[in-house]
């Protein structure tokens, strides 16, 4: 039986084994410094929401996200930071369940957008985004400033 949990602090190392496996799966394994710790604080503080997809009381899969605003709809959103499914428990509808449940909570807030970034090469999960109606962005690039171009910008004159 597959439950759907909104995870608490005492989740927080579930969560970075999560992210852990997420990038190292995407090939990011030497960008995901996050510590239990840094989650634990997320979840406690309210930065961020997360839930904990259960499938006979064992933990299969997680979903990490946080609000974000359109200046055009005067709304706010949910933007979808992470999405992992193990992938021995893949293809057993748990990925549409959990976006299911996100689209709800979504709906009950009154947001105008559910969003989230895919890996170009990442063909699995950009069908799996189509199977469930998303569509892409195709005309807008994600940009980034990490940690040492926000120093170097915030000193500059």
């Amino acid at each position: 039986m597959l439950v759907l949990r909104d995870a608490t602090v005492a989740d927080a190392g579930l969560l970075a084994g999560f992210v852990h496996e997420l990038a190292s799966y995407e090939k990011l394994a030497h960008e995901a410094v996050a510590t239990v710790h840094d989650f634990g604080v997320a979840i406690a503080e309210k930065h961020i929401g997360a839930l904990i997809a259960e499938l006979d009381e064992v933990p299969v899969g997680m979903a990490l996200w946080f609000h974000n605003f359109s200046t055009f709809t005067g709304k706010r959103g949910m933007y979808l930071e992470d999405l992992f499914v193990l992938p021995t428990h893949r293809h057993q509808g748990i990925g549409k369940a959990i976006f299911r449940d996100l689209a709800r909570r979504a709906q009950l807030g009154g947001f105008t957008r559910l969003e989230w970034s895919v890996l170009d090469w990442n063909t699995p999960a950009l069908d799996f985004y189509r199977a469930i109606g998303a569509k892409p962005m195709d005309e807008w690039t994600v940009q980034r400033l990490d940690a040492a171009g926000i120093a170097d910008l915030a000193s500059s004159r």
